[in-house]
């Protein structure tokens, strides 16, 4: 009788097994077909100093809101040559500021194509996510901290989403998932790149900083550098009985990657809001020294805003692709 029911129990293990072997592979196939026949376009309304701007409008996901992805190609784009690749979020702000929101830009083109002309930087691309403005703290507040953070300070993270309208679900883990196991994967297929985590690096600003933090933490085997820019540590709009940013630097101890291995690039201003951020500052660099790490740059007269970034992006590109590197 034990016998008989050991068997049959193997018999349904085996049955449910190759079920979820064949859902599996059913709907990989399925998402792979999708990925197959995604039309990759030449963007021809846009104005750029150098290179070229391909992409692919609303980029299907089982993770996150579809949405636009930008990839910015240098001069000497070619496919007989293999590229590093930067993944930048709030891509539409990134390039032309005729079509951004605040007639700001970040001046990728120009300031990636002079530093790769003069060869300072090894060659890369540039792979720019749109973000969905009701969805950007959504999809940019690190989940496992937010997880953490008091129920006050949910509170007012909540507050704070209510007033601009946002979607106040957070869903950092599926975005992530959505650039390690569907984005990548397909920019590494359809494009000339390295695909070895040292030529994979991730940069963003503000709560794009977070993320850039995190994406570093969460996945230290996809991304070997990352450059965070008046990373956004309040989480919300004050610094009073706020505790957020206590968590985050308690994550830091817990997640930071290995320093032999991986670097990590952190910056911010002393003006708007990133002056909110200056109380923070010290604690956070004393982290990043205790785990090797050394980069936290104080930039006197910067603001909060793309004109102010785009003043000193050379200097994250130098650190993340420099060939002194």
């Amino acid at each position: 009788m034990v016998v008989f029911e050991i068997i049959r129990d193997l018999t349904k293990m085996k049955k449910y097994f190759f079920l979820i072997l064949f859902y599996t592979i059913t709907f990989s196939s399925l998402f792979s077909q999708n990925f197959s026949e995604l039309e990759i376009i030449k963007v021809t309304d846009i104005n750029l100093s150098s290179g070229e701007l391909m992409r692919i409008e609303n980029f299907p996901s089982q993770f996150v809101q579809p949405r636009h992805v930008d990839v910015w190609l240098p001069n000497n784009y070619s496919s007989k040559k293999k590229y590093a690749v930067l993944y930048m979020h709030d891509g539409q702000m990134l390039f032309d500021s005729t079509k951004t929101w605040n007639k700001q830009e970040w001046k990728v083109d120009e300031i990636a194509s002079n530093l790769i002309l003069k060869k300072k930087t090894k060659d890369f691309i540039v792979v720019a996510i749109w973000n969905i403005s009701a969805l950007r703290n959504s999809n940019y507040f690190p989940e496992k901290v937010y997880n953490k953070i008091p129920q006050k300070d949910k509170d007012s993270l909540q507050q704070v989403g209510k007033r601009h309208n946002w979607i106040n679900t957070i869903n950092s883990d599926n975005y992530l998932k959505f650039i390690v196991e569907e984005l990548k994967p397909f920019i590494d297929l359809n494009f000339s790149t390295f695909t070895d985590v040292k030529n994979t690096c991730v940069l963003g600003s503000s709560r794009g900083g977070l993320i850039s933090m995190y994406a570093i933490c969460e996945y230290p085997k996809i991304f070997g550098a990352a450059a965070c820019l008046s990373t956004h540590w309040i989480g919300t709009y004050s610094n009073t009985q706020n505790d957020i940013p206590y968590v985050f630097m308690e994550y830091l101890k817990l997640n930071l990657p290995d320093a032999n291995t991986h670097r990590i690039y952190f910056d911010y201003g002393d003006q708007t809001l990133d002056a909110l951020y200056l109380p923070y500052q010290n604690k956070i660099t004393s982290i990043l020294k205790e785990k090797k790490f050394d980069k936290n740059e104080l930039f006197e007269g910067a603001d909060h805003s793309e004109n102010s970034w785009n003043q000193r992006l050379d200097i994250p590109f130098l650190f993340l692709f420099g060939n002194s590197n």
